[in-house]
């Protein structure tokens, strides 16, 4: 099926997640909504994360969407069963990699990095209790991470900073995985790795996800099949520039949107 896949975010963060979907899928055209005037989303109210992401649901079934990666971890954890039970397109979340974490940990221990919305959401509360019996997850909210990504500044001392701050403790108790549980993170893995030791491991979930997205498309029978040059379209309702410097060396139109 011809239609193209949609995904949305709180901003710019999700682009981590479209990579590894345009890689696994390159033949299939994509729209990117970059919510970035309202990111984070992480510190909103349940109420205020499910009506930003039936807007942004429902603008990409606008321009016709065969399916829609949620691609916010505090999106998925707050708002996709809605979705799923209220709108007619297959739903992909994105939650923080706590399994893969758990079954490669040695020391039993595992630091997340993730936003307020995501670790005090019940899935991921589910979704730890689940996969981590016997392990000690490590919880540390990325206050700011957000908005220094969203800013352009993953490199500047204050990014540096911040994170020195927030991976001291988990060093501490000798975690040896880091899971990036906010899709911005991605961004912060050069940063990380000056930081971090080099037994730690640092997992994502984004080769999860476009794995996922292309088993959920064979399943329904809406793969692409035609070997055209796929279109990619990205839309932001704030500044564009940093939208289009993380897209930067792909076909893409990036254009601004009032929404």
């Amino acid at each position: 099926m011809h239609k193209p896949l949609g995904i949305f975010d709180s901003g710019v963060g999700g682009t981590s997640i479209w990579r590894e979907i345009q890689k696994l899928l390159p033949n299939e055209d994509t729209i990117y909504l970059a919510d970035s005037k309202n990111a984070p989303y992480g510190i909103k109210s349940k109420e205020d994360i499910l009506q930003l992401s039936i807007k942004n649901t429902e603008f990409l079934l606008e321009q016709g969407a065969k399916l829609i990666v949620v691609a916010c971890n505090t999106a998925t954890t707050n708002a996709i069963d809605f979705l799923r039970s209220n709108y007619n397109v297959p739903f992909i979340g994105i939650e923080p990699a706590i399994k893969p974490a758990a079954l490669h940990t040695k020391t039993k221990k595992v630091g997340v990095l993730a936003t307020k919305g995501t670790l005090s959401s019940s899935l991921f509360h589910s979704t730890s209790k689940m996969f981590a019996e016997g392990i000690t997850v490590l919880e540390q909210e990325g206050v700011g991470l957000v908005e220094l990504i969203e800013a352009g500044k993953v490199h500047d001392p204050e990014t540096h900073e911040l994170l020195r701050k927030y991976m001291a403790p988990m060093l501490q108790e000798n975690i040896d995985c880091l899971v990036l549980g906010c899709s911005h993170y991605p961004y912060l893995i050069p940063v990380l790795k000056e930081i971090l030791p080099p037994q730690v491991t640092i997992i994502d979930s984004g080769e999860a996800v476009a794995r996922q997205t292309k088993a959920v498309l064979e399943k329904n029978q809406i793969l692409t099949t035609s070997n055209n040059t796929a279109k990619h379209v990205f839309y932001s309702n704030s500044d564009i520039e940093v939208l289009r410097s993380l897209v930067n060396g792909v076909d893409a139109e990036v254009a601004h949107l009032d929404f």
